[in-house]
């Protein structure tokens, strides 16, 4: 897999040590235990893996480039480029303005444009009518394109499985960028509907059963459903594909679940396409990771990433569920050791939280991050919990080649 021009100031040289040194002694990244930062009085547990996907790590290297090739233009980012803060205000500091914001609104009007402006795509894609837009403006996309690949991935998928008369079932959540970019991709091939979670499955289920009718059907999937879909047509062939981001064993078990409804009502045995080549090669990595910390005797856990983060968030509701979880998008959070901001993912809203480190060692800390988090701030983190407990972090320990 090749690798990508990152500003170094995203690097960190002791996390980068560490991925390196865990990567040769486990090319076929089988050992998903974390890596152990013994510091007596501290100990760190980070994650087999975290932090820059591929996906990211391209958007970056293009953003980047073409603020520096460009610099008498104005540039414009269609929204976000990824879901870290940190990135994209470096991003707006350099000059770049965004078109719109997370959910699709309008910041900047499309009509302000002229086709000499540069328009970058994030990394999540975006929708083909947008696409349309910008070209009939005549603004030239494809050098600009930051499009993670194994979103495209997921694109292609859907158009195959399209072709041969399935209708795309999309679990994701409907106002993401990248669940509206897919939906786009795969309407334009065939009937498409989106599904957030379990429950809307098993909604979806009565349609398939055809315990309810068109017109409820309408009402309940609102906007989530391509245009002219028709419940006793298009639920007798499914395929269910992820936005990439989901937990895996939900969209696993998800698929699981209509595959059976389905064939409750259709005895064909293709009646449901196997479409389990669909989530990101680093969200499974990064998921698989932290179910390999569960096991691990650990005080708290900290996960690091933008609150609109999808793959964050999941690695968030894994950690939860066994240990107490914090979830920071960033070091400045950690106001003391005795004071945190952190982001409640369920509420959604920011909390404050007390005495959140144990008073004396060892404290036992797991740490994770998101695919769109830098490795610096990681470290940054790290240095922070050392110093409240009088500790260095170990970096002779590790030959700093990173």
């Amino acid at each position: 897999m090749r690798s990508f021009e990152v500003p170094t100031f995203y690097r960190s040289p002791l996390i980068s040590a560490i991925k390196q040194k865990r990567k040769a002694g486990d090319k076929l990244k089988k050992d998903f235990t974390p890596t152990c930062l013994d510091m007596g009085s501290l100990q760190i547990y980070l994650a087999r893996h975290f932090g820059f996907c591929y996906g990211v790590e391209n958007a970056i290297e293009i953003a980047f480039r073409t603020i520096e090739q460009n610099p008498d233009k104005r540039i414009f980012l269609l929204s976000e480029m990824i879901h870290n803060p940190l990135v994209n205000a470096d991003l707006q500091q350099r000059g770049i303005r965004f078109l719109q914001d997370t959910k699709g609104k309008q910041l900047i009007p499309f009509e302000t444009l002229t086709a000499a402006d540069i328009v970058l795509i994030p990394a999540f894609g975006t929708t083909l009518d947008i696409e349309e837009k910008l070209r009939s403006i005549g603004i030239q996309l494809e050098s600009y394109n930051t499009t993670c690949p194994f979103v495209e991935k997921v694109w292609n998928r859907s158009e195959s499985i399209a072709q041969k008369e399935y209708t795309i079932v999309i679990h994701g959540k409907p106002s993401h960028e990248e669940t509206r970019a897919t939906f786009s991709h795969a309407a334009a091939h065939g009937p498409a509907v989106v599904i957030k979670d379990r429950e809307q499955a098993e909604r979806l289920a009565r349609y398939v059963r055809k315990e309810a009718s068109q017109t409820e059907f309408e009402i309940e999937f609102s906007g989530q459903f391509s245009a002219g879909f028709q419940i006793n047509e298009h639920l007798k062939r499914i395929g269910v594909v992820n936005q990439t981001t989901m937990l895996a064993s939900d969209t696993q078990g998800i698929a699981d679940y209509l595959k059976e409804e389905v064939r409750k009502t259709n005895a064909d045995p293709d009646a449901v396409a196997d479409t389990r080549d669909t989530l990101c090669y680093a969200t499974s990595d990064n998921q698989s990771a932290v179910m390999g910390m569960l096991e691990t005797r650990a005080d708290l856990a900290l996960v690091v990433g933008g609150y609109n983060s999808s793959n964050t968030s999941h690695l968030f509701e894994l950690l939860t569920e066994k240990f107490p979880t914090y979830y920071i998008d960033g070091p400045d959070r950690m106001e003391s050791k005795n004071l945190i901001h952190h982001f409640d993912f369920f509420q959604g809203t920011e909390k404050t939280t007390g005495n959140y480190l144990p008073e004396d060692g060892p404290a036992r800390i797991l740490i994770t991050s998101g695919a769109s988090c830098p490795d610096a701030m990681v470290e940054r983190i790290l240095e922070k919990l050392a110093s409240y407990y009088n500790v260095s972090l170990p970096y002779g320990e590790w030959e700093l080649n990173g």
